[in-house]
């Protein structure tokens, strides 16, 4: 559970930070203006850092926590040993498929970050 809540945050910090840099979360908007802040830096944790790449490190958490992937994978085997393992299998197999859509969705800004 806790696992889980730390790719949450993870996702949670990335959607204020796009907010933030873009002032809206509309995928069209933002995927327009994304090549304008490649240069954009943005103060966070003490240092400036750049907001595209802060983004997609943040977007990149919430999606280890969805999909059981490095560190964030502690759960999986967790949900197996519920009462019915077909439900947790089930269960597991959709969060794990809502990662990688998130990674998929929002490679945009993935792409920027080499």
């Amino acid at each position: 559970m806790i696992v889980n809540r730390v790719g949450d945050f993870g996702l949670a910090i990335a959607i204020f930070s796009i907010f933030l840099v873009f002032k809206t979360i509309d995928f069209c908007a933002v995927f327009s203006l994304v090549p304008y802040f490649v240069a954009h830096k943005v103060y966070f944790l003490g240092y400036y850092v750049n907001s595209i790449a802060l983004i997609g490190l943040l977007l990149f958490i919430g999606a280890m926590g969805k999909s059981a992937q490095l560190i964030l994978h502690t759960w999986l085997p967790d949900a197996m040993e519920g009462p019915t393992p077909v439900s947790a299998l089930i269960h597991a197999a959709t969060m794990v498929t809502a990662g990688v859509f998130l990674l998929i969705r929002n490679s945009f800004f993935l792409n920027f970050l080499l």
